[in-house]
C-alpha cells in the first residue's frame, strides 16, 4: 500500500491510498474555493445525558448531483472535482461541509446543573472515503484487494484521528441508497471523529460494565460465544463470525465480530485483516440479492472510545437494511422514533435463514 497526502484548494487534506507505488499524485486542485466555514456546535440534553450536533451550514451542501457533476469522480476532461487526479484507487478527504470541525476539547465538567442550556463548539472532524473512482460501482463490486485497501484506510484514519485531543470516538460508516438518505451516489463512506462518546456506545459500555460487575465476565465475549454456533449465524471464517442478533431491530441485520476480541480496527490481528474482505463482500452480495434491487443499507463500524471503556468493548461491524420486502420499507414511526422501542416485522431466525440461502 502506498499513501500520498496533498492539500486541496481550500486547505483541506486529501489522502490517496494506492495498492501499488509509483502512481503520479502531483496533480494540483485548480479550483478557486473559499476556506471551510462552519457554524457547528454541540448542545447537551440533560434528560438523555447526550449531545446533539447543530450544523445549520450544511443546508447548502451538494445534493444528488448528476454523474457529470459528481464531486467524487476523478478530474477529467476539464471537469474539476474534489479529486485532482485523473484516476485513483481509494481516497480519503476532509468533508467540504462538515458537521464537526475544529480542535477545541469539549469541557465535560463545565455544564450548569439542572436543565440550563449548555453548548460548546462542534469540534472534531468529518471525512469522506471514496472506495473507487468508478461512479456506477458499489462496495460489493470491489475486488477483495480493493476492499482490503479500504480496511487499511479505515484503520489508519481511525488511529490518527484518535490521537487528536478533541476526539473521543471515531466512527467509520457507509450509507448506501436513496432510501437511506444519501446525498451523493458515488460509492463512498464517511468517518466522523466525535468530541464526545456517542449515545449508543455509552449505553453499550454501561451494559458491559454492569454485566462485568454481576458476573465477572465480558458481555461482548459471552454474546459472541452464544451466537457463534447457533441458528442465527449467516457466514463465518476462522477469524470472523457474522450473525443476526437475537433481538435484531431491523428486518435484515447482521453483526460481524472478530473471533479474537479487539477494541478497535487498529487492534485487529493479521489473520482477521486478511480474511475480512472476502467475508464482508460475501455479506454485501447477499444483501444485493435479498430483493428485486440492491438493498439500501447502513454499514457501521463500532469502535471503542479513544480514552474510556476500552477494556470492555469489542470492535464489530453492524450491517442492516431498512427494506423489509421488495416494495416495503421499515419506517421509524412513533414507537421507534419517539420511544426507541423497535418492532421487527421479520423474526431474526427467519432473516438468518434467508441470508444463508443467498450465498453466491
Amino acid at each position: 500500500m502506498n499513501r500520498t497526502t496533498i492539500k486541496l484548494a481550500d486547505g483541506r487534506q486529501l489522502i490517496y491510498y494506492d495498492a501499488e507505488p509509483g502512481k503520479d499524485r502531483s496533480a494540483v486542485d485548480r479550483r478557486v474555493l473559499p476556506p471551510v466555514s462552519t457554524s457547528s456546535e454541540v448542545r447537551y440534553d440533560p434528560l438523555l445525558d447526550s449531545w446533539t450536533i447543530v450544523a445549520s451550514h450544511r443546508q447548502n451542501r451538494i445534493y444528488l448531483p448528476s454523474a457529470q457533476d459528481c464531486p467524487f469522480c476523478p478530474t477529467r476532461d476539464g471537469h474539476l472535482t474534489e479529486i485532482p487526479a485523473d484516476d485513483y484507487d481509494v481516497v480519503v478527504l476532509e468533508n467540504r461541509f462538515p458537521s464537526l470541525f475544529g480542535d477545541q476539547v469539549l469541557d465535560h465538567g463545565a455544564g450548569p446543573a439542572g436543565g440550563s442550556e449548555w453548548r460548546q463548539p462542534g469540534s472534531g472532524r468529518c471525512e469522506v472515503v471514496c472506495f473507487t473512482s468508478k461512479h456506477d460501482a458499489s462496495f460489493s463490486s470491489l475486488s477483495p484487494g480493493r476492499a482490503a485497501l479500504v480496511l487499511e484506510a479505515w484503520t489508519q484514519r481511525s488511529a490518527e484521528l484518535s490521537e487528536l485531543p478533541a476526539v473521543e470516538q471515531v466512527f467509520c460508516f457507509e450509507n448506501r441508497g436513496a432510501e437511506i438518505g444519501v446525498t451523493q451516489t458515488h460509492p463512498h463512506g464517511q468517518i466522523y471523529a466525535y468530541p464526545f462518546v456517542t449515545p449508543r456506545t455509552h449505553r453499550m459500555i454501561a451494559s458491559a460494565t454492569s454485566y462485568r460487575d454481576r458476573t465477572g465476565r465480558n458481555l461482548f465475549d459471552d454474546r459472541l460465544a452464544r451466537e457463534q454456533h447457533g441458528e442465527r449465524v449467516v457466514a463465518s471464517s476462522p477469524s470472523w463470525t457474522a450473525f443476526v442478533p437475537f433481538a435484531a431491530r431491523w428486518p435484515y441485520e447482521v453483526h460481524l465480530y472478530p473471533n479474537r476480541p479487539a477494541p478497535d480496527l487498529l487492534a485487529l490481528d493479521d489473520e482477521a485483516r486478511s480474511e475480512f474482505a472476502d467475508l464482508y463482500l460475501d455479506l454485501l452480495g447477499r444483501f444485493d440479492r435479498l430483493f428485486d434491487r440492491p438493498a439500501p443499507y447502513i454499514s457501521a463500524w463500532h469502535q471503542a472510545p479513544t480514552r474510556t471503556g476500552r477494556e470492555l468493548f469489542a470492535c464489530h461491524l453492524e450491517l442492516f437494511t431498512i427494506r423489509r420486502t421488495d416494495d416495503k420499507l421499515k419506517y421509524l414511526a412513533g414507537s421507534e422514533s419517539a420511544m426507541e422501542a423497535f418492532a421487527n416485522d421479520i423474526a431474526p431466525e427467519a432473516a438468518a435463514q434467508r441470508l444463508r440461502e443467498l450465498a453466491s
